[in-house]
């Protein structure tokens, strides 16, 4: 049965001792390292249902993006997911990170229809609903997303899917205004800065791609794909401060997000910030037992 696996990993969560739900690792640092005092504990994985139609899919949490994609892609379809590799739907969701494709595609959040967790009691909770007009309740499924595990741990989701680009272009130039280059496009996917080259990523039917790419003029070259980001570590940046980075750095135009190359450090927590997440985690889990020792704010 459907639920029979969602049974097991909440009975495996329990609902007593520390626990540290684990994806592909490929975010292990974000937040902090877990206690080494909590027991590892994994969810299930697999693609439940898929309903091209409705451009939705039902896939358990220990699934591999690229796996997930793969199967999509046989309706003409994708999720808004980075594809990092060896990530899985349930550790993106868990860190909140979107790709490099947010300006176009959106933050992962919206990606979320319904989530099914294990709670700190044990409990297995659904929250959301498989519909993409869902304004019933509260919306935990927002407050999941970037929650690190730690007032629930992801079981079993359901994501909105998108039309899968028939074409996909990256194009950059070695200098140009970003800001400007913006304002010029449609709809781009994605521009990306390293204080001298742009690259761009354009999306969609072969004959707008050529459009798009025309209105950028003869700077812009197609390339294999975007430059490498650093992994010093990510910030968050006003627009009217991009142009004062220095050092080795790649700024997601439009979007705010900047990769460093040097290490980050994490700026302070307003403490009313603070006391909400204090509120948060003791409304959800009292005891501490979730991912003890990530930080999410």
């Amino acid at each position: 049965m459907k639920g029979d696996a969602l049974r097991e990993f909440a009975d495996e969560v329990g609902a007593k001792d520390p626990v540290v739900p684990v994806g592909g690792r490929t975010q292990w640092s974000v937040g902090g390292a877990p206690s080494p005092d909590a027991r590892e504990v994994r969810p299930p994985a697999g693609i439940v249902e898929f309903v091209p139609a409705e451009m939705t899919v039902r896939v358990r949490a220990a699934t591999t993006v690229v796996e997930l994609d793969a199967a999509l892609a046989a309706a003409g379809q994708t999720v808004a997911l980075p594809d990092w590799p060896g990530a899985t739907v349930g550790g993106v969701l868990a860190v909140g990170h979107s790709g490099v494709r947010r300006l176009g595609w959106g933050p992962i959040r919206n990606t979320l229809l319904e989530a099914r967790y294990v709670s700190a009691e044990g409990r297995l909770i659904k929250a959301g609903g498989p519909v993409v007009k869902n304004v019933t309740g509260f919306d935990l499924c927002r407050l999941l997303v970037g929650s690190l595990g730690t007032i629930g741990v992801l079981g079993e989701v359901v994501l909105r899917t998108r039309p899968r680009p028939v074409v996909s272009r990256w194009v950059m130039a070695s200098d140009g205004d970003p800001f400007a280059i913006r304002g010029r496009l449609h709809a781009p996917s994605s521009i990306l800065w390293d204080g001298a080259a742009t690259w761009v990523l354009l999306e969609g039917h072969g004959a707008d791609v050529d459009a798009e790419q025309a209105r950028l003029g003869s700077a812009f070259a197609e390339v294999a794909g975007p430059p490498p980001l650093p992994t010093g570590g990510r910030q968050s940046r006003r627009p009217s401060e991009f142009r004062t980075l220095s050092g080795e750095f790649v700024a997601e135009v439009g979007v705010g997000t900047v990769h460093r190359g040097d290490p980050v450090r994490s700026p302070p927590v307003p403490a009313t910030v603070a006391e909400l997440h204090r509120r948060v985690k003791a409304v959800f889990d009292p005891t501490g037992r979730l991912n003890p020792g990530r930080r999410v704010a």
